[in-house]
């Protein structure tokens, strides 16, 4: 059955109790809008799991066909290979982010429900997000096949239940990474990103500190997470210090960086509570890295989230 977690269940009875109390209006639109996830929900339960086995025209469907056809399709095509019960799973958690964003502009005000709110949200949009990352696992030559039947096992635990071990294993050290993001926001400067490096590694938890010691000499891992720190792209960034030489500028300020740029800039800003913005930061990068793996351009091929997740994966 898909449906909301008994957490989640009590914040949205509390918070229908506080607005029942002062606003109807809100506790109808409230009432109404998680009545058609519940029932969404429903629908989407009554399609069979995608751990299920069954005959079709002779031909047998299962679970170690969805993996074995996992790690042979491209990425751009797993859409149509791939249960319709994943594509509808991943609309509801969709409807799932909206319906408790909803619920957070509603009680922007009490403190009491800020907390709850913000990790359900976090922890959805990091769903969305691992599970491009596990496509780009599956997508990547350089990964032994037993790995991607690994990853494609995470992928249909995902799928099954919503959750997987290494999302809640990994869950806690994304949220880190944003948090000390925010709590260092770039001083841009002379660009060589190293004062962000250092204030970043402090912030951080074992885990990554340990990757970042172990895989910053990569020029790849560096890029990726300059791009990461400094909000820009690659093509940005290599501008600007170009520019810096150029003119003899020994740095940069954080409101003059942009003007240095001679277009619109590739990311938008973002910080760790813009929730919808974490996801569009982190898709504009894979489209920018994916674009320069096709054309063999300088710069970050994959993500820091992606390079991240496939150093432990293969530690693992």
């Amino acid at each position: 059955m898909l449906e909301l977690k008994e957490e989640e269940k009590r914040l949205v009875k509390d918070i229908t109790l506080y607005l029942d109390s002062r606003e109807q209006d809100e506790y109808r639109l409230v009432k109404h809008r998680f009545k058609c996830l519940e029932d969404l929900g429903n629908v989407i339960s009554n399609y069979p799991s995608v751990r299920e086995s069954n005959m079709l025209r002779g031909s047998l469907r299962d679970e170690q066909k969805l993996l074995k056809a996992l790690c042979s399709f491209a990425q751009a095509s797993h859409l149509l290979h791939i249960p319709s019960r994943v594509v509808l799973t991943r609309s509801y958690l969709v409807a799932k982010f909206q319906a408790f964003s909803l619920l957070s502009i509603l009680v922007r005000d009490r403190e009491e429900f800020a907390q709850s709110l913000r990790n359900i949200m976090y922890s959805i949009i990091h769903t969305l997000m691992i599970e491009e990352v596990y496509f780009s696992c599956l997508d990547d030559p350089g990964f032994a096949q037993d790995i991607k039947m690994r990853v494609a096992d995470d992928l249909i635990a995902l799928w099954d239940s919503g959750t997987d071990s290494r999302l809640v294993r990994h869950l806690p050290a994304f949220e880190d990474l944003w948090t000390a993001r925010d709590n260092s926001p770039p001083a841009f400067g002379t660009m060589n990103g190293s004062s962000e490096l250092l204030r970043i590694t402090i912030d951080m938890g074992k885990d990554w500190q340990e990757f970042l010691m172990d895989q910053t000499t990569i020029n790849e891992t560096r890029w990726a997470l300059e791009e990461f720190l400094f909000g820009l792209s690659y093509e940005e960034i290599a501008a600007i210090r170009t520019r810096l030489s150029k003119f003899g500028i020994a740095a940069v300020g954080h409101d003059e960086v942009r003007s240095f740029l001679d277009s619109r800039p590739s990311y938008d800003m973002v910080s760790g509570s813009d929730f919808r913005a974490i996801y569009n930061f982190y898709v504009d990068r894979r489209d920018a890295a994916l674009f320069r793996e096709r054309t063999n351009t300088p710069g970050p091929q994959h993500t820091l989230e992606e390079i991240y997740l496939k150093y432990r994966i293969i530690r693992e």
